[in-house]
This record gives C-alpha cells, sequence and structure tokens, in this order.
C-alpha cells in the first residue's frame, strides 16, 4: 500500500472520527442538560441514545481499520494479530445493524401512512449485516493466506534441511 493510500485513508478515518465524536458529544450534552424537551411526536431521548451507541460501533471500526493499515503498513498484516481487529470491526458492524433496526422500530408507528419507509429502513440494516458477512469472507481468506504463509515456511525450512 502505496504512502499516499495510506495517508489519505489516514485523514478519512481522522475527519470521520473527529465528526462522530463531535455528534456524540452534542448528543450527550442534550441528554444530559435536558434543553431539548421531548414534543411526543417521537421518542427523542431513545433515537439519542442509538445515535450514541451507533457512533460507538463506527469508532470502533475506525479504530481497527486504522490499525490494519498500519500492519499493513509494516508488513505484518499476516499474522494473528490481525484476527483480532478484524473480529472487532465485524462485531461493530453486527453492533451498527441492532442499533439500526432498533431506530427503524422505534420509527416505525410514525410511518403507519407510509410504511414502505419502514421497509427501506429495514432493508438498510440487512445491508449492513451482509457487511459484516463480507468482512467475515475477507477474514476467512486471510486465514487461508496465513495458512499457506506458514506452511511455505515449514516447506522451506525441510528444503533448507535437506540441502
Amino acid at each position: 500500500m502505496g504512502k499516499l493510500t495510506v495517508a489519505a485513508l489516514r485523514v478519512v478515518l481522522v475527519v470521520v472520527l473527529a465528526g462522530t465524536v463531535f455528534v456524540q458529544a452534542g448528543m450527550v450534552w442534550v441528554l444530559v442538560s435536558g434543553n431539548d424537551p421531548e414534543d411526543g411526536s417521537l421518542p427523542l431521548t431513545t433515537l439519542r441514545v442509538c445515535t450514541i451507541l451507533g457512533m460507538v460501533a463506527v469508532q470502533a471500526a475506525l479504530v481497527c481499520v486504522w490499525r490494519l493499515v498500519t500492519m499493513v503498513r509494516r508488513g505484518t498484516v499476516f499474522s494473528r494479530t490481525a484476527f483480532r481487529y478484524v473480529d472487532v470491526m465485524i462485531g461493530a458492524i453486527v453492533a451498527a445493524a441492532l442499533v439500526w433496526f432498533t431506530v427503524t422500530a422505534v420509527n416505525a408507528p410514525g410511518q403507519r401512512d407510509d410504511p414502505g419507509v419502514t421497509v427501506i429502513m429495514g432493508g438498510v440494516g440487512v445491508a449492513v449485516l451482509g457487511v459484516a458477512l463480507i468482512v467475515h469472507v475477507l477474514r476467512m481468506l486471510l486465514a487461508q493466506a496465513l495458512a499457506r504463509d506458514v506452511e511455505a515456511s515449514q516447506m522451506q525450512a525441510e528444503l533448507d534441511e535437506v540441502i
């Protein structure tokens, strides 16, 4: 991975992380201060808590991507340590999908006149779960590559003994 690609990715990660922290701080401030009373049309407290939890999931995934990019840059991504970060990413994506399904359920009663919105929101949640499955497949590819690397190292050691 080139230096420019790594730098660009890290800039994006920092901007998104800063944005999520900003949104979280605003949501926590509103929840703690009570400056924005609910008018009863939507359960805003529930939606704010979902927003905060969703941002935590995004932040966990961002940190894992940062660590994996660092490992790629150092050439150490084909190690058991990488699995920890990939597993946390999968968990964060699943958690984000569950939070999204909660938002969909909270929003659904207000969409009685237009239930298509709820169906679309549910579809988005399923798509997010699909991303978790894609990352899981990539994890399996990483496991295969690591196994091949270990096998190649063993064969090289045996060949060195013969020679």
